[in-house]
This record gives structure tokens, sequence and C-alpha cells, in this order.
């Protein structure tokens, strides 16, 4: 069945009881296997293999793999080889499952990575293991809860890009309707876009050519192609040719203002459209080329560090984590609460759907209740799952009960932070988002690192968890699934991730503590686990640790106690106010209004060089579309509209599976 949505016209006058009617009758697949013992054991087995090689990863580069696309495809691959010695084939559905599993237990390795590994350093001491993923698993849990009541509004309202997951389901129908002349079409149009970025990839992944070339071909040193693509301007500043471009004395590298050859974020534009991919370059343009430069004049923001010859040095993260993070994420913050409210509708469906009786599937006033997960399940789910939270907290890692249960509220605020970020660009800004609890509560409780990182941890996994969910249930939204099947089977997967990594994660980074030795060295777990020129470094703790260390110089007994400037409020202030009138505008003109203040604090927020990728995708096929828009019998038309979902997914899939593979070829090979 090929692929049906809504126009925008439909997405912006429909009512969404006639969005799911239409999908109901359109879309949902009710009869076809879904949750099967053999998905779900798929992937529970793919899902611990590669949460296990994501926690490896992670702990050398700072940063998880997606392993949606990856999962699709591996599981898409086993069972073709397994019909053909009798087992039967998987549904559309029951490989979208798996993935949705696999994707659960995949991101189950960032706080293990992260934030806990930073609170281990902070106490010299390891966790226990058993709360460790005890913890991880509530916390993942209440991601899902506190995700299903903005599912409805997210996916089957506003019917929300979510650009990964969107690939993820343009894939699987391109795989299992390539029958038809259509599908073949564009199933030729998806593995040859998949075939080009792989290439590219391939040819600038560092760490395969350093294989080939110096390992294998036995030269001195490697080629590949450059990440950034404005090294050539560089080696003409180096020759003397051209001047070395600068911002209020700034040089513009510092500012991080270099266009990368990053595909995947090309292909992710493509299917994130003109609109928000403008507002994101709106963002970035304005925080890193306008303010960040005058702020750095005015001596608002202070260098990072200095060089040997005393030249100051800043970077994109130091003025992120400094200054900027805060005016862009109050646009985000604003621009969602004024959405949410917006439609006061929500708060009456939920309140109905807990105390009203239930309607009669099929009718018009309940046509897809049936298959969602009740929300009910959440309203009563969140306090107590939150609670369970709070009290592991306390329990296991000493945060105050009044913190711990302050926390919750902030966290699920954050979530939807989180959630409206991911549905727009297919980007989680958890780590961005985080900062706010260390802030907010390690002011509160400066004393106590464990405060500051353990709300941290808990608003970052609730928030990927939440974003995860949503985004494993575009597809299955496009592809006609039953949605509550796949929260059960996300819930799967965070189990399967769990376990896999969890005892890994002491095997491969705890098995020499001494606590004798501990006693007398107080980086003893941290030299352990990331030893100087030793195979781990842990890029991703250090942030937290690092932000942590900050909190504790600020608000404890000798700090200063003011986060804040006079410069960084002025800046919130007019942020808030520039970001309530563009929502306002967006609401009232139904989605007309050019610019996306969500997007703009976005841009604030990822690397200038993903903006300006995704800026340039959107930018390529709005430019097709105007094109041939009218030329509807034309390969053009057939191939840059028609055939535009399919492309961008295999842009992305064959961009982001060579670069994982890239980052295992270094981390395992190298």
């Amino acid at each position: 069945m090929a692929l049906q949505h809504l126009t925008d016209d439909q997405v912006r006058d429909w009512s969404r009881a006639q969005k799911d009617r239409w999908w109901f009758e359109n879309v949902f697949r009710g009869s076809m296997p879904q949750l099967t013992i053999r998905s779900a054991a798929t992937g529970f087995l793919l899902g611990g293999v590669l949460s296990a090689t994501n926690l490896y990863v992670g702990a050398k580069t700072g940063w998880t793999l997606g392993v949606g696309l990856t999962s699709v495809i591996l599981a898409f691959a086993v069972f073709k080889l397994m019909s053909r010695v009798g087992f039967r084939d998987l549904t559309i559905l029951e490989n979208n499952c798996t993935q949705s599993i696999a994707t659960a237990a995949g991101y189950m390795t960032s706080p293990l990575v992260g934030g806990m590994a930073a609170y281990m350093w902070a106490s010299n001491k390891p966790l226990n293991w058993l709360h460790m993923l005890l913890f991880n698993i509530v916390l993942s849990i209440l991601g899902v809860l506190v995700a299903f009541p903005m599912k409805r509004r997210f996916i089957n309202d506003e019917q929300q890009p979510f650009p990964e997951g969107r690939a993820c389901g343009v894939v699987l129908d391109t795989m299992y309707s390539s029958a038809a002349a259509v599908g073949l079409f564009k199933a030729k149009a998806l593995a040859v876009s998949a075939s080009l970025a792989g290439a590219v990839s391939f040819v600038s992944g560092e760490s395969y050519m350093r294989l080939i070339q110096e390992r294998w071909l036995g030269f001195s040193r490697s080629w590949h192609l450059p990440h950034t693509l404005d090294n050539w301007y560089y080696w003409l500043v180096a020759k003397g040719h051209v001047a070395l471009p600068r911002i209020a004395g700034v040089d513009i590298r510092q500012l991080a203002l270099r266009p990368e050859l990053d595909l995947a974020m090309f292909g992710a534009g493509g299917l994130m459209g003109i609109k928000p991919a403008t507002s994101l370059l709106i963002g970035m343009l304005l925080n890193f080329a306008v303010i960040v430069p005058w702020m750095i004049a005015e001596g608002e923001i202070k260098p990072a560090r200095f060089d040997e010859s005393g030249a100051p040095i800043f970077g994109r993260a130091h003025i992120l984590n400094s200054w900027s993070l805060w005016w862009g994420i109050t646009m985000m913050i604003v621009a969602s609460m004024v959405a949410l409210f917006a439609k006061p509708k929500v708060f009456v469906e939920v309140f109905r759907a807990i105390f009203a009786r239930s309607a009669k599937p099929g009718t018009d006033a309940d046509i897809v209740r049936h298959i969602e997960l009740p929300l009910w399940v959440s309203w009563v789910g969140v306090p107590i799952v939150g609670g369970v939270g709070v009290w592991m907290a306390h329990e296991f890692f000493g945060v105050s009960w009044v913190l711990g249960a302050l926390s919750i509220p902030l966290i699920i605020f954050l979530s939807l932070i989180a959630v409206s970020s991911t549905a727009l660009t297919g980007i989680t800004p958890g780590s961005s988002l985080s900062k706010i609890p260390q802030f907010i509560f390690g002011a509160a409780d400066p004393a106590r690192p464990a405060t500051n990182l353990m709300t941290g941890v808990m608003c970052s996994e609730v928030a990927l968890n939440a974003s995860n969910l949503l985004m494993d249930i575009k597809p299955g939204y496009m592809l006609g699934a039953k949605p509550r099947q796949q929260a059960v089977g996300h819930c799967i997967g965070i189990i399967a991730g769990a376990l896999a990594s969890t005892p890994l994660f002491f095997v491969l980074f705890l098995d020499g503590y001494d606590p004798v030795a501990a006693a007398g060295d107080a980086k003893h777990v941290q030299n352990l686990m990331a030893p100087e020129g030793g195979q781990f470094t842990f890029p991703g703790a250090l942030q937290w640790k690092g932000v942590s260390d900050l909190v504790v110089s600020i608000f404890g007994n000798t700090g200063t106690g003011s986060l804040l400037s006079a410069s960084m409020v002025t800046s919130m202030i007019i942020a808030a106010v520039v970001s309530f009138i563009f929502e306002v505008l967006r609401i009232v003109t139904k989605n007309r209004f050019p610019i996306s203040p969500l997007a703009i604090g976005l841009g604030v927020v990822v690397p200038p060089a993903s903006s300006m990728a995704m800026f340039a995708g959107a930018l390529f096929f709005h430019v097709t579309h105007t094109i041939y828009a009218r030329r509807r019998e034309s390969l053009g038309h057939r191939l840059w509209i028609d055939t535009h979902e399919p492309i961008c997914a295999g842009i992305i899939a064959g961009a982001a599976l060579i670069g994982i593979g890239d980052t295992i070829v270094k981390v395992f090979l190298l």
C-alpha cells in the first residue's frame, strides 16, 4: 500500500476528529500482525546488541548512534534470508514494531555514559548496578507515560514531520511495496540516493580511509574528503592570499560558522520543509553572527581560555553554556506553552477521557480510542512512576525529597519542549535542557553534586524517551499500526537495553575498582574509567561533571550566587516577547505565518553546521518542487515531487549507516 497523507490545507483546516476518521478508514491496517512473539524477540535481541554497541561508542565519542534505520534494514535482511529456508517473512508492521523495540533499547545507554558516570566521578565510587538498572528503567517508562498525552496533538492533529521516524516509515513502505511499478520506481530512487549518500560518506569517513590507506595499503598517512566545506578558503588564508574572516575580531571558526558535509541533516531538511528550516537558519545566524559577536565585544561573554600566545579561545560549547543557551531555550519554552494553551480542547478531552463513559468503538466521538493507549494510564501512571523515581533518587543518590518532587513537573514541562523540537527537526536537545534542572536544583543544594546531576539525568532520560517514543510512533502512524502495541514494544525495548548495557558497563569500565585506592585518590574512579591516554574518554560525562563543578563554584560557599548576568536576563525577556508574538501570529494564521519561534530557539542550540545542512536540503527540494509542480507528466515531477520522501529517506539512511560504520571502525579497529 503506497503511503497516503493529508494535504497542507487539510492539516490546517480539518478537525482532529476528521483526521482520525480519515486515518482509520484509509491507513489503518487493523488485521495485520504487529506485536508478535517473533517481532518482540527480534527487537529484543537486536536492541540488546545495538545498546551494547552504543555503550562502547558513547564512552569513546560522547554520543550514541541512532538505530532505527539500522534495525529496520537488519530485520528485513535477516528474515528475507530466513524465508528462503521456510520461515515466514515479517509483515511491514512487525518490522516497524521491531525497530521500535530496538530503538528504545539503543538509547538506554545515554545516562550511563553521561550523568551517571559523572556522578560516580564526583562521588569517587561506583553506583550499585541494580540501582542504575532500575532507575534507568523507571525514568524511561516515565518518558513513555509523559509522551502519550502529546501523541494525538503532534502526530494525529498537527501531523508534525518527525524526520527520522518519517524516514523509517518511507524506507519500510518502499521495501515492502516494491513489486508495483510505482513502488519499484521509489525503491530504485531510495536505493540510488542511499548509495550516493553512502559513497560520499564513505570517502569522507576518516576512519575508513585510515583503515584502508594506512593499515591495509601501508601508506604513511591517509586522505579523506574533508567534512568542512570551507577548507579550501582557509588554505588560501594560510598562503596569505585572502584575509582570515572575523566578526567583532573573533575568528568565525570559533563561532562554529563552518558548513559541513552532513548529508543526513541535508535529507532531514528535505523532510522538514522550507519554513522551519528557514527559521532554524535565522536563529543560528542571529545568535552566532550577530548577538554573540556583539556580546563578546561588550565583554559579556568571556573566553573559555587563552592559547600560548595569549589569544582568547571561545568555541561553540562554551558560548552556548555560558550565555546563548538561555535566550534560545526561552524562545522554545514560550512557543511551546503558547501552542499548548492555544488548544484548550486538549485539556477538556483529557478529563473527558478519564471520567466519561467509554464511547462505542467506531463512533465519530471515539473512532481510534480502542487502539490508542488510554489517557488515564498516563494521568494515573505519571504520579505513581514519578513518585517511584523520586524515591529512588532519594534512596539511591541522596537527592532531597522536596527537590526530587519539584523536579517532576519541571521535567514534564521540559519534555514538552524536547518533543516539540524532535517533531520539527528530529533533534532532541536533551543535553541542553538537562542544564536547566542542574542549575536550578544545584543552586538550591550546591553542597551535594548528586542533586544537580541526578535531576539532570531524570530530565534528559525522560525527555529522550518521550521524544524517541513519538519518533517511533510516527512511522507506525504512516503505516497504519496500533499505537498501543508500539507503546508496549517500546517498554520491551527499554528492558532489553537496560539488561544488556548495565552489566556490560561494569565489565568494561569498573572491573578494576579498588575501594582502598579510592580512599587515597580523589579521582580513582575517573582515572579508572577514563585514564590519561586510554581507550575511553567519556566526553559526555566530562561535560556533565563540568556543569556540576560550575554550579558548585557559583552557588557554593565561596561562589557569587549569581548565574544570569543583566545582559542574559534582557535577552531572555526580549526572546519571550518575540516568541509569544510570533507564535500567536502562527496560530491565528493557521500556520501560514512563515516564521517558527520554536525553530529559531532551536537554531541557537543545535550546531550551526546542522542548521546550514538542513536549510540546504529544504531549499533544494523547495526549488525542485517550485520548478516541477505544474509539469505533472515530467520525469522531474515524478522524481522530485512524487518520490521526494524516498529520496530524502535514502539520503538519511545511506549517510547515517555509513557514518555509524565509520564510528564503529574507529572504536573497534583503530
